[in-house]
């Protein structure tokens, strides 16, 4: 990290950048190298920034940052009840910043949680049929179940049946936006985008009072995607945005699952097309956590409903990730003794909730 008083990962540059355009994730990655930190980068004159953007985007720096009070900005977001999470945040979705250019910035609504790296997409057509509402109310509640975080677009349709059934469930879902957090779209959405932020969070990566527009939602289908261990579709089209999320699902390596429809029925010519391209059939939540190699996790879950864990074992859990840690170092991260944290971990692996990987390792479940 560069010497200075200005930190790499002082949220309220990131910000700045993200709202400059033409300089996306990738020019955010080159300023940071050249500069060391963003904070350099943005009180930079337009001499030193040749070496890393060209006129246009000098210019438009250079015109944002005259307008633009970051300190403002950032008490104004923090006063919506918004979080502004940085690709330099530890925080930041792991498996978001697996994929090619993240965004460097997200505005969250709610929480994000360790927990919700384990997540699926349910994607779908918002004409849905009986058919479509039923199969994706039933694997939306398999998977909250089964302790997986439902991820998707809170889109009329599919879209909300998935939030619904996984909030009814008692899990947790997150919906992707292609508006700011604090505009719901669609309006008939407000109570269901309430309890999300309740038992979830709401994710954009447009600032938080931007209107929805047509050109942000195949950005928005990136995330959902990008957030996603895989992406499950229940009925679309042929012209259905979800074959973009599916799309990007595929060039992030992550797993297609199709809900295979009626050969008549248009709602599911789209999903038809998938499987004979190749992606997986699924008829229930059980067959997307078995291809996920999640079968487990319906039975860690009713053992943690069964035997609930007490709040010295939550704050530990809280500090376990998926990624074996030895236990000296969560005791120093706990701040707990040795003995203390090695019986806390005892107990949360009795009760399935974290794995003993062997040398005094463990990771969360």
């Amino acid at each position: 990290m560069a010497t200075g008083s200005t930190r790499v990962d002082d949220p309220k540059y990131w910000l700045g950048f993200h709202r400059v355009p033409y300089i996306g994730p990738t020019r955010i990655d080159r300023l940071v190298r050249h500069f060391g930190d963003l904070g350099r980068a943005w009180s930079a004159p337009a001499g030193d920034l040749r070496a890393v953007l060209d006129e246009r985007a000098i210019e438009s720096l250079l015109k944002t940052r005259a307008g633009l009070s970051l300190d403002d900005e950032m008490e104004r977001i923090a006063r919506a009840g918004v979080t502004v999470l940085t690709r330099a945040d530890a925080a930041y979705p792991r498996l978001l910043a697996e994929i090619p250019a993240p965004p460097a910035v997200l505005y969250v609504k709610g929480s994000l949680l360790p927990e919700d790296d384990l997540a699926v997409g349910i994607v779908g057509t918002r004409r849905l049929t009986a058919y479509g509402r039923e199969v994706a109310g039933r694997i939306a509640t398999d998977l909250a179940g089964a302790g997986v975080t439902v991820v998707s677009g809170l889109a009329r349709g599919i879209d909300g049946v998935a939030h619904q059934a996984a909030l009814r469930a008692g899990g947790r879902t997150i919906a992707v936006l292609g508006c700011g957090v604090n505009v719901v779209y669609p309006p008939e959405h407000r109570n269901l985008s309430d309890q999300i932020a309740e038992q979830g969070a709401l994710v954009s990566d447009y600032a938080p009072d931007k209107p929805p527009d047509a050109p942000n939602f195949p950005a928005r289908n990136r995330i959902i995607s990008g957030l996603s261990l895989g992406v499950v579709v229940v009925e679309a089209p042929l012209k259905s945005g979800a074959l973009i999320t599916c799309d990007f699902a595929a060039d992030q390596g992550r797993e297609v699952f199709v809900v295979p429809g009626g050969v008549l029925s248009a709602a599911s010519a789209g999903a038809n097309r998938l499987l004979r391209d190749g992606a997986r059939p699924v008829t229930c939540g059980d067959d997307v956590l078995e291809d996920l190699n999640l079968g487990r996790r319906k039975e860690q879950a009713a053992v943690q409903q069964a035997l609930p864990l007490d709040e010295d074992e939550r704050r530990l859990l809280a500090l376990l990730t998926g990624d074996p840690q030895h236990i000296d170092e969560v005791a120093a991260a706990s701040g707990l003794a040795i003995a203390q944290a090695g019986a806390l971990l005892s107990m949360l692996e009795l009760k399935g909730a974290v794995r003993n990987t062997g040398a005094q390792h463990y990771s969360r479940s």
